[in-house]
């Protein structure tokens, strides 16, 4: 039996997806799952879920509910953390206060100050939960799904102390795209990503052994539904020559050429889906779901057989357990530590890239240079994820504002004493979660040293057994 720690299983929909996911693979079917959020409604509706949803398969397994983080991950071999610091309300402040500046984001959870503030509130937080994995489960893996990934993971290598991979499924995202673009079975199309969350490039696509990048263009372009979904993504690829990972309306966000003019905005995005680029399109989708959930409450007597049903999805969670306990090998996008595997990308900077798990645990792969012009965009962006970082980790307010300073998109719409001000009015609106600036800004003081996260302390009691 593996024990899995659930952190922000409140995200309902994510948890009953990534349980599912587990007890699809046979040697799991006891597993103790372990519920935590503070949110006591949705924990409670996500328990009782996932508990029909046992129950119906006729499973051994097992879901305790806890409000104590500690409590949670004690003797876990794996934690999940899918947690939103502030939520609804921070992300108001993520938003709406830059979009008086100028600054309009659709989704502000990766980059620009949305984002960058959003990483300065989930620090804190992760180094709470590492701290609580070191005393109580000091050989549990973390899985982090929660963003801003890149901000997360680095502060997680300097000061957590603890195994961990962080994981995004948005080349698996972008994997399904151009196989229905290039009209080829998904598992038949061959591809290789690499580059930073958010903004990984797809290097290499091949269909039985033909080299299929020099078609993506105009297959994108003959598909009408993808073409309106895509113009940001596609003129992207006009230019650089290659496709990214990434949405229409995230892409957008992370560079300073498509969002600076209001006039201009519309030939960009594709208003008909929020994730097209819509102006604050998460927040306005996030307050349709929080209004969902109050109105109909997630019910199990109400499922049909098919959302009770055992299946699983392509999230890399469930794989890379499996590969591990049972030393299937698995191949997948993950996000990791640089050390000379992009060799254009500066070491230390969180890379997502091709890895390998097998009962020896997780293998990065070695990718050489970028293109050039992939690479330049996602070293202006690790120039302000590396500021980010040393901000939320030392409390230190101007680095935060030069961090969103070198933002690509607030570059192009702010001047310094806009970013400064907008900087001071998010520091003010969002204090509440951000105690590293408000007279605890030497918390972490006595830090565990540095780590890749990948090989910390000992291996997992599962792997030995398989190795």
């Amino acid at each position: 039996m593996i024990k899995v720690a659930m952190i922000g299983a409140g995200s309902i929909e994510f948890t009953k997806r990534i349980v599912k996911d587990i007890l699809s693979v046979p040697e799991f079917c006891d597993t103790e799952f372990r519920f935590m959020d503070v949110n006591h409604a949705n924990l409670n509706s996500a328990a009782k879920f996932c508990r029909a949803i046992i129950n119906r398969n006729g499973l051994p397994a097992n879901i305790i509910e806890t409000v104590n983080q500690k409590e949670a991950v004690k003797d876990a071999d794996y934690v999940l953390c899918t947690i939103r610091v502030g939520g609804l309300t921070a992300l108001e402040h993520d938003i709406e206060i830059p979009l008086k500046y100028g600054v309009d984001q659709c989704v502000g959870d990766t980059l620009g100050p949305g984002g960058i503030f959003y990483g300065l509130r989930m620090v804190p937080a992760l180094l709470d939960l590492a701290k609580d994995m070191r005393e109580a489960a000091p050989g549990a893996l973390l899985i982090n799904y929660a963003n801003p990934m890149a901000i997360n993971t680095w502060a997680l290598r300097r000061a957590g102390g603890v195994r961990f991979i962080g994981l995004c499924h948005g080349v698996q995202g972008g994997h399904h795209l151009l196989a229905k673009a290039l009209g080829i079975p998904k598992d038949e199309l061959k591809i290789t990503a690499a580059g930073i969350n958010h903004q990984t490039w797809y290097i290499k696509a091949s269909y039985r052994g033909q080299d299929m990048k020099p078609k993506i263009l105009g297959a994108l372009q003959k598909d009408k539904e993808l073409a309106e979904r895509e113009p940001c993504r596609i003129d992207v690829l006009q230019r650089f020559g290659y496709f990214s990972t990434e949405s229409n309306g995230h892409l957008s966000e992370y560079l300073p050429w498509y969002r600076k003019r209001k006039d201009e905005l519309d030939q960009w995005i594709y208003s008909k889906d929020w994730i097209g680029g819509v102006s604050a399109g998460y927040l306005k989708e996030y307050r349709k779901q929080a209004e969902r959930f109050i109105q109909n409450f997630p019910d199990p007597n109400d499922a049909d057989d098919r959302q009770l049903s055992i299946s699983r999805s392509d999230e890399h969670a469930s794989y890379i357990i499996e590969a591990l306990e049972t030393g299937r090998p698995y191949r997948g996008h993950f996000n990791v530590e640089n050390k000379n595997m992009i060799t254009n990308l500066p070491n230390r900077s969180t890379i997502e890239i091709p890895c390998y798990v097998d009962a020896g645990g997780i293998h990065p792969t070695f990718i050489g240079d970028l293109p050039l012009q992939c690479a330049a965009t996602c070293r202006t962006s690790i120039s302000v994820q590396e500021m980010a970082v040393e901000a939320a980790l030392n409390g230190d307010r101007d680095l935060v504002k030069l961090a969103v300073l070198h933002d690509p998109l607030t570059a192009a719409v702010c001047n310094t004493n806009e970013v400064w001000r907008m900087c001071d009015e998010m520091l003010e609106a969002l204090a509440p979660w951000l105690p590293q600036f408000n007279g605890e800004g030497l918390r972490w003081k006595d830090r565990p040293q540095p780590s890749d996260g990948l090989n910390y302390e000992r291996p997992l009691a599962g792997v030995s057994a398989h190795s």
